[in-house]
């Protein structure tokens, strides 16, 4: 199995099958140790971004643990990973602001420097009209994700926010991202740039705590639009 941070971290958290029941009721989770006998780091994988956080192929073999090390009630693993997915969503999608805006700025420093044909890119209708959609799209995200935080903090249930923002997030990175690349020309190709790490970096944030598909589907289920779904007045 793949581990974020697996070659440094001293434990992991594990959900694992602890019983033959149900499918949502016979996981647990468990902290295991990194030390433990039968855990084995097989390689650092070569990923495309996130290069500052490395991801580790791992092995079992035998692994054993004292019953101390399960998290919470046992079976009830899949329901705590349910509610801290909302969590991490929420996080993915709050730390793609700041990075979203440095881009947009450093992109109208670049262009704004950035000489071609007597006068600056950035001077291009084409170029500041596109940078004036992202920037508004970022401020559109963070009210999202503001809406869905105070709601997280009154003690509610935020999985179709925290799901509306992850989803927008990861999109908005591609776009914005390769936008902005564009206007960096030649220059934005080479890994000597900021826009071209962000491209790399920011296309992790659709697939990590849960694809954009996945997240389609957990917002159609709470619309009731997934086929074989009983229709809202048809019960």
């Amino acid at each position: 199995m793949w581990i974020t941070n697996g070659t440094q971290a001293d434990w992991i958290c594990l959900l694992a099958n602890t019983s033959d029941g149900p499918v949502h009721r016979n996981k647990s989770l468990i902290c295991v140790p990194m030390k433990t006998k039968g855990v084995q780091v097989a390689r650092k994988l070569d990923k495309l971004g996130m290069r500052s956080s490395d991801t580790a192929q791992i092995f079992f073999d035998n692994v054993r643990v004292p019953k101390r090390n399960r998290i919470g009630e046992e079976g009830q693993g899949f329901t705590y990973q349910m509610i801290q997915f909302q969590e991490e969503r929420l996080w993915g999608a709050a730390a793609c602001l700041k990075a979203h805006e440095f881009i947009i700025n450093a992109t109208i420093e670049y262009t704004r420097n950035r000489k071609a044909f007597g006068g600056s890119i950035l001077d291009n209708q084409v170029v500041h009209f596109k940078l004036a959609e992202m920037q508004t799209e970022v401020e559109l995200l963070r009210s999202l994700i503001y809406r869905a935080g105070e709601a997280l903090v009154a003690g509610e249930d935020v999985t179709r926010l925290a799901t509306m923002a992850k989803l927008k997030a990861g999109r908005l990175g591609r776009e914005l991202t390769d936008a902005c690349l564009q206007y960096w020309g030649g220059m934005g190709f080479t890994n000597e740039t900021p826009v071209s790490r962000a491209y790399r970096d920011s296309r992790l944030t659709s697939i990590g705590g849960g694809a954009d598909e996945v997240m389609l589907m957990v917002l159609c289920k709470m619309m009731g639009t997934l086929p074989g779904m009983k229709q809202k007045g048809n019960a």
